[in-house]
């Protein structure tokens, strides 16, 4: 039997699972006992930043070099496998579910002036060789929600592809990665054979959970100094969900093959969602009894992040042991099972314990916010713009003492929902300043951005706008990215295009355009 066959049927094992729970119980009870001692405190705020892309390539003789060198998108491009080689050339790139995919990552910085920017250039950097690593390659990678021309063999085909390895079923493209195939073993187990999944145009059933890596986003992460005062930053971006992604949302639309023959175009533009990620992420993975993708509630005590993913719904458990070469030496090695499993406690937002020493902030024993419901952007300079929105709204609704947190959490989770389906035409929710219940769009939009240029004034950053303008411009002109790819479409509709050539013309002009200017301000 293969390795990874192994593992994968050790993982789904009965007692395995024995094993792993007790170990879970026992990790937790550790990391409530930090929690009262004190270790995970720290001396300062920090942050950082994680963002996934996908790859695209065409024919060789529409292939051109951009100014760095890399491969630019061309004007037939497809959805392309990453090769090996573009995560051997740079450290900050790793792998993920579909062989398509890749995640650029920043390290930790204190947040302040000078953490910030190190932050957008960490980005650039980062973005820029990972640019040149693939087009080295003959692909380009794509800053962006969600893919929509399919690759050669059609997209449904790409995405149920699966072989059998000695009774264990591999989707042919995500990665072969233990962990990740035993995740999608036990979830299809759990839904019969298939997944189904549905949404305005499209009726599907997936025999694996790769359809999950239709979408990719990006994750802030913002680092609370003080561990008794988590609550209290949790329970506030909680009720920054819906807003936030209201300037963000980024993907209207599923591959343009998805959706076969549509009678009336027109009326598919209108009703689907804006941030069709979400349905895409709930529908993928959303089988065990309690859904593991959904907005959070509340908690009252900073211990309720660990007692959460001790009591939720064990998916795919594995022991270090089996793929651990080293003894242990990180923190992190002392709860190794518990990290695991938080790994699929899968809330739009979540606590992350332990992580990488900042310089000025503190060691590896930190506690963290990570922010998870936001596609990547079209540009670099918009992943910058939204990540300094969001760690500074967060910060500066608490440090003003914002009654934000007072709104009903069932308010904040419909309007999430219903930002996700019709984005800034959404109906929001929010408690004002004064204590007063709004959905009033400029009301709220005027407080996000006071509150977050707050929020980054008293971290010492010296100019918020330049930060905040680019995402300010799309509520002043009330057009995020998936507007403005609806539009698009609609204008090719108009021209006499039919579905599938209008989705494909607007995805190859965005590509285009994210690779030619600076922000998603310059398309308004």
């Amino acid at each position: 039997m293969t390795d990874l066959a192994d593992l994968v049927d050790r993982s789904l094992a009965p007692s395995t699972r024995r094993e792993f729970d007790e170990r879970v119980d026992e990790q937790a009870a550790f990391l409530e006992g930090e929690f009262a001692d004190g270790a995970l405190d720290n001396d300062a705020f920090a942050i950082g930043l994680e963002m996934e892309v996908y790859a695209v390539a065409g024919e060789a003789t529409d292939a051109a070099k951009d100014a760095g060198g890399a491969t630019a998108p061309c004007s037939s491009c497809r959805l392309h496998q990453i090769p090996g080689s573009v995560f051997e050339d740079t450290d900050a790139v790793s792998k993920e579910l579909g062989l398509h995919n890749a995640e650029i990552n920043t390290d930790p910085n204190v947040f302040d002036d000078a953490g910030l920017a190190a932050q957008a250039t960490a980005i650039e950097m980062e973005t820029e060789k990972a640019h040149a690593a693939a087009g080295a390659e003959g692909c380009a990678l794509v800053l962006d929600a969600m893919w929509t021309v399919p690759p050669d063999s059609g997209s449904v085909e790409y995405l149920s592809a699966t072989t059998d390895v000695e009774g264990v079923q591999l989707a042919s493209n995500m990665r072969s990665d233990p962990r990740y195939v035993a995740i999608d073993n036990d979830i299809v187990e759990r839904a019969g054979g298939q997944i189904d999944f549905s949404v305005p145009g499209a009726d599907i059933a997936f025999p694996s959970i790769l359809f999950e890596s239709l979408a990719t986003s990006i994750q802030p992460h913002l680092q609370i100094p003080e561990t008794a005062s988590f609550p209290t930053y949790y329970n506030t971006a909680i009720r920054t969900l819906g807003p936030l992604l209201a300037l963000a949302t980024n993907s209207p639309f599923l591959p343009a093959d998805v959706y076969g023959d549509v009678e009336d175009p027109g009326s598919l533009v209108e009703d689907t969602h804006h941030e069709l990620r979400i349905a895409v992420f709930e529908q993928s993975v959303n089988e065990t009894a309690n859904p593991k993708v959904r907005v959070p509630v509340d908690i009252d005590d900073v211990t309720d992040v660990v007692d959460r993913v001790v009591a939720d719904d064990v998916i795919a458990p594995f022991l270090r042991e089996w793929i651990a070469e080293e003894p242990p030496t990180a923190y992190t090695d002392d709860y190794w099972e518990f990290e695991h499993k938080r790994g699929t406690y899968w809330r739009w937002l979540r606590c992350v314990v332990g992580g990488d020493p900042v310089e000025g902030a503190g060691d590896e024993r930190s506690v963290r916010i990570e922010y998870r419901p936001l596609p990547t952007q079209p540009t670099v300079d918009d992943v910058v713009g939204l990540q300094a929105l969001t760690v500074g709204l967060i910060r500066g609704l608490v440090v003003a003492d914002h009654p934000l947190a007072e709104l009903e959490w069932g308010a904040a989770e419909r309007c999430f929902y219903d930002v996700a389906r019709n984005g800034l035409e959404a109906d929001l929710a929010w408690i004002d300043a004064d204590g007063e219940r709004t959905s009033d769009p400029d009301e709220i939009f005027a407080e996000v951005f006071e509150y977050a240029e707050r929020g980054l004034d008293v971290q010492g950053i010296d100019d918020p706008d330049e930060y905040l303008d680019p995402i300010r411009a799309r509520w002043k002109a009330e057009m995020a990215p998936s507007d403005w790819k609806k539009a698009r479409v609609r204008e090719s509709l108009a021209d006499g295009a039919d579905l599938e050539t209008a989705i494909t013309e607007m995805q190859r002009d965005y590509i285009a355009k994210s690779r030619e200017t600076e922000s998603f301000v310059e398309w308004l």
